[in-house]
């Protein structure tokens, strides 16, 4: 596999953003980061390797309990967005988007559009709270309590405000992808699902 570098456009925080599908089903798995190392590594021997911004390390998905082998990576339009195709484990991601998910544990509706989006992403959160290996950011960030939830969403806020005052499209989008993710990871925090906010944001429309 050979990547093309030039084509991509890496974050001042020197990685991308990465959505990972089933190569199988199509079924969209997780919302990921990597940076060049990452990249480099999967490219080598077609493992999938992430980006921990919490470590600043590259990591082997393995490790986090979900091992991937990749079949085709492509870059969106503008190279600020990657979609990596990959088959995952048995023992890997696929065990816990099939298991996890048809237990009932999160109750968390799945419709179409930005809703499914959401939903998708908060139960990645919700299982990676209590399944997470020690390399996971989400159960990091997830367990170190309120205090850290809120520092870190602090800082997304002001990167997007200064994202939007740069007039930077590239920047707001990829800081306010943070903010939100921020934004369920305290939803989890307080055991709310998305449903509840998108229920209250419809009242506010409503008046």
């Amino acid at each position: 596999m050979k990547i093309d570098f030039a084509a991509l456009k890496f974050n001042v925080h020197g990685y991308i953003n990465a959505i990972v599908q089933d190569a199988g089903t199509d079924e969209v798995l997780a919302l990921a980061k990597m940076d060049g190392e990452a990249l480099a590594r999967t490219a080598e021997n077609g493992s999938l390797w992430l980006y921990d911004p919490e470590t600043k390390k590259a990591y082997n998905a393995a490790e986090d309990g979900a091992a991937f082998s990749v079949t085709e990576i492509t870059a969106g339009k503008n190279g600020t967005v990657l979609l990596v195709k990959a088959l995952p484990g048995r023992s890997g991601l696929g065990v816990f988007t099939q298991l996890v998910w048809k237990s009932g544990s999160l109750p968390v509706p799945e419709p179409d559009g930005i809703h499914g989006v959401l939903a998708e992403i908060y139960r990645l959160i919700c299982y990676k709270r209590q399944h997470g290996g020690d390399n996971s950011a989400a159960r990091h960030l997830v367990m170190s309590g309120q205090d850290k939830i809120l520092k870190q969403l602090g800082a997304d806020t002001s990167s997007t405000i200064i994202a939007s005052k740069n007039d930077s499209r590239t920047e707001v989008l990829d800081e306010m992808s943070g903010l939100w993710y921020d934004c369920l990871v305290l939803l989890a925090y307080h055991n709310i699902n998305p449903a509840e906010l998108l229920a209250t944001l419809g009242d506010k429309r409503a008046k």
